[in-house]
C-alpha cells in the first residue's frame, strides 16, 4: 500500500466535502401523499383478495353440501340376478 489515496479516494472525499443539494419544498409532503395512495390501494387490494377468498370458500361449501362428492356414486351395472 502506497502512502498516497488513490483516485477513488480522493473522488469520494471531494464529494463528502462538498455542501448538501437543495431539497425541493414539497419534496416531503409529495412523498407522503404517494405513499398514503399506496398504503389505501395495498388495503384495498388485501381486502378485496380476504372477500374473494371467502366467497371462494362460501361457494365450495355450498358446492360440497349440495353435490356430496365423498359419497360413492351409485354403480352403472346391476347386481347380477341369481336364483331365477
Amino acid at each position: 500500500m502506497s502512502g498516497f489515496p488513490d483516485r477513488k479516494e480522493a473522488e469520494v472525499r471531494r464529494v463528502l466535502d462538498a455542501p448538501y443539494p437543495v431539497v425541493p419544498a414539497g419534496l416531503a409532503a409529495g412523498a407522503a401523499a404517494r405513499g398514503d395512495r399506496i398504503m389505501r390501494r395495498r388495503r384495498a387490494l388485501q381486502r378485496l383478495g380476504w372477500a374473494l377468498l371467502v366467497a371462494a370458500a362460501a361457494a365450495f361449501t355450498v358446492w360440497a353440501s349440495v353435490t356430496r362428492p365423498w359419497t360413492v356414486p351409485p354403480s352403472g351395472i346391476s347386481p347380477p340376478l341369481e336364483g331365477w
